[in-house]
């Protein structure tokens, strides 16, 4: 009996270490915020995007969230490329789109490295997708997505000149649309 309650303590402080050591891993990563406010239509969107800066290159979950989305315009949520001629501290600058992207356009969530957020066909995607929450006719959403620096097998993040970015793009309905493009920088330790 004995042996049993020393076991099960011995397991509940080592799950409660090893909870501790994630828990201080997740928040050691600093958050960024960038925005951009974009007209669509007659309407015009303040978009913020919060994500880490920092993360492991080995990989990492990442919690990123945004706010002031046009709720009829789905985005992916991912990290990318960035692209040549993009300086991500000026919006004028945001005329190509963020490729390559880890995962690419994962439609059907197999890698977990992006996140489709649409008021209209999330269901299709529910491993992968949500739906805007929607205030006074904003979307905005909190998502979970995998991070690691190596985008594909000739794409890694902070090598050959590769800087990369966690990103929203206009989804694959409207995939050549710039306005939903927002950046944060990503360095990977």
């Amino acid at each position: 009996m004995r042996t049993r309650t020393r076991t099960a303590l011995t397991s509940a402080l080592a799950l409660a270490s090893a909870s501790a050591l994630t828990l201080g891993l997740a928040s050691s990563a600093s958050a960024a915020t960038a925005g951009r406010t974009v007209t669509d239509g007659t309407r015009s969107y303040t978009l913020s995007l919060t994500a880490p800066n920092t993360a492991a290159a080995t990989g990492a979950n990442v919690t990123v969230s945004g706010t002031g989305y046009n709720p009829d315009q789905g985005v992916y949520v991912g990290l990318c490329a960035i692209p040549a001629g993009v300086n991500t501290a000026d919006p004028a600058t945001w005329n190509s789109k963020p490729t390559p992207c880890l995962g690419g356009q994962d439609e059907t969530g197999t890698t977990g490295a992006s996140h489709w957020v649409n008021s209209d066909w999330y269901w299709m995607s529910p491993s992968n997708s949500s739906p805007f929450t929607e205030a006074n006719g904003l979307g905005s959403f909190s998502v979970q997505i995998h991070v690691k620096a190596k985008i594909s097998d000739t794409v890694t993040c902070g090598q050959s000149g590769v800087t990369c970015a966690i990103v929203t793009r206009a989804d694959h309905f409207d995939s050549s649309d710039r306005k939903y493009d927002v950046y944060v920088p990503v360095t990977f330790q």
